[in-house]
């Protein structure tokens, strides 16, 4: 199982970024045609879309997370970034678009799931207190003193 678990978390991986690159990428090119919202949900996008900031910010941040989900890069930052969406999707459709909810939940196992697998670097955030980096740390990171020169 454990020799398992890298393939599964890829597979994961590039599954959440596709998803998260092309839907963010529709938003821009309108290449998968959507049926309008209806009832409550419409309400609820229009309310947004009248923001004008609102979509493109959603629709960028989901391009630039499933770039780097795709690519291998700064996966953690990516799965936080995509942690609020996440959660803002799977209430849309619970609550307003129920249709599509299997799919919703699919994109909610997988960044369940990619949080599991990489669990120890999410460790030293969930932290219930934490005190901040001290004094002589800082002052290595930041002393040139031992550098070479060149």
């Amino acid at each position: 199982m454990r020799s398992r678990l890298p393939r599964v978390s890829t597979v994961a991986r590039y599954v959440l970024g596709l998803i998260f690159f092309v839907f963010g990428l529709n938003g821009f090119l309108h290449f998968i045609p959507q049926p309008p919202p209806e009832g409550a949900a419409a309400t609820f996008m229009g309310g947004l879309a009248a923001t004008g900031y609102f979509f493109p910010l959603l629709k960028g941040t989901e391009v630039v997370a499933g770039a780097l989900l795709l690519s291998n890069r700064l996966v953690p930052l990516a799965l936080t970034v995509l942690a609020p969406i996440v959660v803002n999707i799977v209430a849309f459709h619970v609550a307003l678009a129920p249709a599509a909810l299997p799919m919703a939940i699919l994109v909610l196992v997988l960044e369940i799931g990619l949080a599991w697998a990489y669990r120890d670097v999410f460790a030293p955030i969930l932290r219930s207190q934490a005190a901040p980096a001290s004094a002589p740390a800082r002052a290595r990171l930041t002393d040139r003193s031992h550098a070479p020169v060149a």
